[in-house]
């Protein structure tokens, strides 16, 4: 690949500022100068300094100006956590934004269908090179996230593969070893394609099948690909993977054991998903609940039975179910990050106001569509960057294409529970249910 392009390097500031003429161009509209969508979109490009500062004050750090470059990643994170908040505080207000008229991008569907592949061409070309370019994620020491993170062990052990490859941190208590060199690669490589094609993917599908407008799917794919984020983040398999399932989740959203299946698993993945428990039971209450509870029950019983089968003891088990489901969210040593000069009980206050806020969305609002099902979704995964002690505030691929979603989506107030979810007559438990009642009859006769 590098043979090919000769001497070609595109470095992560040279990105930002493309993108974010790139993105102005193609979605602002300049006819409504003042209006939400275009404040969203400054919105995501004032992210791109923060991700900046933190990629050159860790090469700072790496060169050997520690202070300076700690205090550049500092502020990096600090930037982010500030407009991160204001995004949070715009997606709680969506629900109440009932006009939506329909803003459709300066480029037409097949120039963006074109834009959306050749970025998505360029993204996975990077993650095959032998040698890509320098990116933020080689230059984080994620093999530490098995320790620092919660959510799955056996997740985080193969999504440390795309960064530094080699023998895990202070593993004990599992039966795996890590693969040679090469095996390694060439898995972290399959995952990481595979993901972000099903995200690109996911994205279209809702656009067509949900918006009614396949336009709005692939504007909000190319949108995603095209942020300076996807330029320096694309070979994290910890971001990369929750991202997917997540919006097939949302794609999946009128099939409630799907959607139960897919929510569980990120779950179970990265732990903070959880907390869109009480938000998505709200929006089933009237149809599909117990589907979509036993969907999330079979994910996360899967999940704790895989634990169980590599664990190798009692205690390996019980050690790995705990960070699975957040056990291990305070009592970690050490963080990377914002958190990294804070003591752990800093942080929580800010885990039990991301918790009441999580618990609160069960209750407001009260009428849920798939708009506030979007909107909320991406507020939640939003404030888990507020919680996560590892790299929290990097992790955008969590939230963001829910996110992009919500700001190009129309009106969708006609989506909810009661007419959009498919009826249940022809799922196997109300089939068992049917057998039931007909069998008690003849029991009593």
């Amino acid at each position: 690949m590098r043979d090919i392009l000769f001497e070609y390097e595109l470095n992560p500031t040279t990105w930002a500022y493309l993108s974010a003429l790139l993105t102005i161009g193609i979605y602002f509209k300049f006819g409504r100068f003042w209006s939400v969508r275009n404040l969203d979109l400054i919105g995501l490009i004032v992210f791109s300094p923060g991700l900046l500062l933190v990629f050159h004050g860790v090469a700072k750090v790496q060169q050997g100006d520690a202070q300076f470059g700690q205090g550049l990643v500092q502020f990096g994170y600090a930037w982010m956590f500030v407009a991160g908040g204001l995004f949070i505080f715009r997606l709680l207000l969506d629900p109440v934004m009932v006009r939506r008229p329909l803003l459709e991008p300066n480029l037409n569907a097949g120039g963006l269908t074109f834009t959306g592949t050749a970025l998505l061409v360029f993204l996975i070309a990077n993650v095959l090179a032998e040698k890509p370019p320098e990116r933020l994620e080689h230059k984080l020491p994620t093999q530490n996230a098995i320790l620092q993170s919660p959510g799955c062990a056996a997740f985080y052990y193969v999504s440390s593969f795309c960064n530094k490859p080699g023998p895990p941190s202070e593993r004990t208590g599992a039966r795996w070893e890590y693969p040679s060199t090469g095996v390694q690669v060439i898995i972290s490589r399959i995952v990481t394609i595979v993901a972000l094609l099903a995200l690109a993917l996911g994205m279209v599908l809702i656009g067509y099948r949900h918006f009614g407008n396949i336009q709005a799917g692939v504007a909000a794919a190319s949108l995603f690909l095209l942020l300076p984020y996807m330029g320096q983040m694309t070979g994290r398999i910890d971001h990369m993977v929750p991202a997917a399932v997540l919006v097939w989740a949302v794609a999946a959203y009128r099939r409630p054991l799907p959607a139960g299946l897919l929510l569980g698993a990120a779950g179970g993945l990265i732990f903070y998903p959880l907390f869109l428990f009480p938000l998505w039971c709200s929006f089933y209450w009237r149809r599909g609940l117990t589907r979509f509870l036993i969907g999330m029950a079979l994910s996360l019983l899967l999940m704790v039975f895989l634990l169980a089968f590599l664990s190798d003891s009692l205690d390996s088990f019980r050690a790995q179910l705990r960070q699975m489901f957040g056990g291990t969210i305070f009592s970690q040593p050490t963080y990377s990050g914002f958190w990294r000069d804070y003591a752990w009980a800093v942080r929580i206050p800010v885990l039990a106001v991301f918790a009441v806020v999580s618990a609160s969305l069960g209750l407001w609002p009260a009428q849920k569509n798939l708009g506030t099902l979007l909107s909320c979704s991406a507020a939640v995964m939003l404030g888990a960057e507020y919680c996560q002690g590892y790299e929290g505030g990097l992790y955008m691929a969590w939230y963001l294409p829910l996110l992009i979603l919500t700001i190009l989506r129309p009106n969708l107030e006609d989506r909810v529970a009661q007419s959009a979810v498919i009826e249940g007559h022809t799922t196997w438990v109300a089939r068992l249910l049917a057998r039931l009642r007909r069998k008690r009859p003849a029991a009593a006769t």
